[in-house]
């Protein structure tokens, strides 16, 4: 029977911790999401601090490059063509402009160009990536990705055919290129001595003295090359990118001589890197994968005229050159081509990509941003979060602060969940025990008053009590206290002899102690309930404490303060204190309650008791036993 006991009180724990699993296991909507229509997203983070790609310098809004693939995104859950992809701001509710360069889930890779608006140095800049909609429609917007200040981008995805502009003024080569696999950025373009054409426009007109920034990247076929990257030139004004043994140069020249401003390092064979110049009130300054390194005080001369990549192709004719060859007649209105100045560097040989050219003057930090982002390496710049679902249990903030949990925190949630198990199981277990008990006092009571004034045949009945009356009352400590009173008058009394007042009172003492086993009994476990109750949010004290300090020692060591690299750790860490409360009061509740059930008990425990004892002074006195008064004795069945 005790083992049938048992095991009824470990299936209802048992119950119980189901219920809690699958309480802790429902699916519950996310704290926030986008569009509901979108089953899967992915978190990313720009990280400019010390411990990402550390950059200092102002920014602003930028088009970052987006390098997906199979190790931060499981892009065969979108769909083939990548239509269903959006990309969103932090705030979960802002859709970021975009285009896809490239989508290739079977070779696992995909290159998207986003829009990131005001971009904080040494911050992180985060967004979210959705995904996983089959009716979606294409959502690109290859002209609204870069600012209107970006007069030209050329990505050279073409194969053979006039370079595209991505930009919205729509500068389009006016003459083909050889495509070049495999650059840096999916396609890129040989130059082998052809230059390529780039017509003059309204965002391409260059005002004396204005500012302008220009950004590519190149890939020399040999070392210590001399070469021109990029000309433009108008009479004795031209403005001249490109290499002089293998170190990047520019040279601008207003018709009062030619200034340059040249890198201290150089480029070597077969390497790609990012070649930019900015020209503004700074000067002229030439920039090697996104540091500073030629300075000259110069000024911007003006020009509008046709600019050509990879070589000198410009015409022009220097107030002391030789006449030019007359050019041939064209109609009237028409412009006739002046002959060519031989250049005084050859074409450049080898592959580019990726060509930027701004009507302003772009900050350090924005040229520094763009030369980690399309690197082949980003590096520590471009941070994945965890993949979620939609209506997943990891989904919102809950996720975020579920991700920055610590080991140590961990390991103190470990231990408060096991906390919070036997808690739950000692309330189930002696809320199960109390109502057994209650059930079993109440029918004995019953049987004990039924048969009143007839303690001495109940007595007798109790030495040869039945199976079934056993059974009835096993639960009962109010029978226990009764048989242990009914063995107590066997020893001292056969139904003939009183009961003197020390035989009473040894009586009572025995009762006594069998109410003090009872009482014991009662509260059995009711001790591991205390201690959830102040252990547990003390427990879950010292997790966040040892949280928050290795929070605060990982900020130190980074040279990150910035609050987006504070609150994810100080979130987690608070996650231990709230793990001790959620333990300690459903415990605390459970507790006073379960206690106040035992004191019931109990007091009906004194009460019989009290009733006991006077009735075996009443029913064992001289004066009942020389009555000898014996009415017939009630029955309960």
């Amino acid at each position: 029977m005790k083992n049938a006991t048992k095991q009824t009180v470990g299936s209802r724990a048992a119950l119980v911790l189901i219920f809690l699993l699958s309480y802790a296991l429902v699916p519950a909507t996310a704290l926030a999401w986008w569009n509901d229509e979108w089953t899967g997203r992915k978190q990313f983070a720009i990280d400019l601090s010390a411990a990402g790609a550390n950059i200092t310098d102002p920014v602003g809004t930028s088009a970052v490059l987006v390098r997906l693939h199979s190790g931060n995104f499981k892009l065969e859950a979108a769909k083939e063509d990548g239509s269903d992809l959006r990309f969103i701001a932090a705030d979960d509710k802002t859709p970021l402009k975009f285009h896809l360069e490239k989508f290739d889930p079977l070779l696992g890779e995909a290159l998207a160009w986003v829009a990131i608006p005001d971009v904080k140095p040494g911050a992180r800049a985060l967004f979210w990536i959705y995904y996983g909609n089959p009716k979606a429609a294409p959502a690109e917007d290859m002209k609204g990705t870069f600012d209107p200040a970006i007069a030209l981008v050329y990505h050279f995805t073409e194969r053979d055919q006039p370079a595209r502009d991505s930009s919205s003024w729509g500068n389009q080569s006016t003459t083909p290129g050889k495509a070049a696999e495999g650059a840096i950025i999916g396609r890129g373009l040989k130059l082998e001595g052809t230059p390529l054409t780039i017509p003059a426009g309204p965002s391409l007109t260059w005002a004396a003295g204005g500012a302008m920034t220009w950004s590519l990247w190149v890939k020399p076929s040999e070392a210590n090359q001399k070469g021109i990257l990029f000309s433009r030139r108008d009479g004795a004004s031209y403005l001249s990118i490109g290499l002089d043994g293998g170190r990047p140069f520019v040279e601008v020249s207003g018709g009062s001589g030619s200034q340059r401003a040249t890198a201290s390092d150089a480029i070597a064979a077969a390497s790609w890197h990012q070649v930019a110049v900015t020209v503004g009130p700074q000067g002229l300054v030439v920039y090697l994968d996104g540091a500073a390194q030629g300075r000259v005080q110069a000024q911007l001369p003006a020009l509008n005229t046709l600019s050509y990549l990879g070589g000198e192709g410009t015409p022009a004719v220097p107030a002391a050159a030789p006449p030019p060859t007359p050019a041939k007649p064209g109609k009237k209105g028409q412009r006739t081509e002046p002959a060519i100045v031989p250049a005084t560097l050859p074409a450049f040989q080898g592959e580019v990509d990726e060509l930027q050219i701004s009507k302003v003057e772009e900050p350090p930090g924005f040229l520094k941003l763009a030369a980690v982002s399309q690197g082949t390496d980003p590096g520590k710049l471009m941070v994945a979060g965890q993949e979620e679902e939609s209506g997943s249990w990891a989904s919102g903030y809950f996720a975020i602060i579920i991700k920055s949990v610590t080991l140590d925190g961990w390991v103190v949630i470990g231990l408060l969940a096991i906390m919070s198990m036997i808690s739950w199981m000692v309330m189930a277990g002696k809320s199960s025990y109390l109502g057994r008990v209650a059930r079993a006092n109440d029918k004995f009571l019953l049987y004990f008053r039924a048969g009143s004034g007839e303690l001495t045949r109940l007595v007798e009945r109790s030495r040869t009590a039945t199976p079934a009356e056993q059974k009835a009352f096993r639960e009962a400590p109010l029978h226990r206290l009764f048989q242990a009173g009914a063995e107590e008058i066997r020893k001292r009394s056969d139904g003939k002899r009183p009961l003197h007042a020390e035989a009473i009172e040894a009586i009572r003492a025995t009762l006594d102690a069998g109410l003090v086993r009872e009482n014991q009994r009662l509260n059995s476990s009711m001790v591991l309930l205390t201690i959830a109750i102040s252990g547990g949010p003390f427990l879950g004290l010292l997790g966040t404490v040892v949280g928050v300090m290795i929070t605060f020692a990982s900020i130190a060591a980074a040279g990150d303060v910035n609050v987006n690299a504070i609150a994810p750790g100080i979130a987690a860490a608070l996650v231990a204190t709230v793990a001790g409360l959620a333990v300690a009061i459903p415990a605390l509740f459970g507790y006073n309650w379960l206690l106040t059930r035992a004191k019931n008990i109990t007091a009906v425990l004194h009460v019989f008791v009290d009733e006991l004892v006077t009735k075996i002074a009443e029913a064992y006195s001289e004066r009942a036993i020389a009555e000898n008064t014996k009415p017939h004795l009630a029955t309960v069945d």
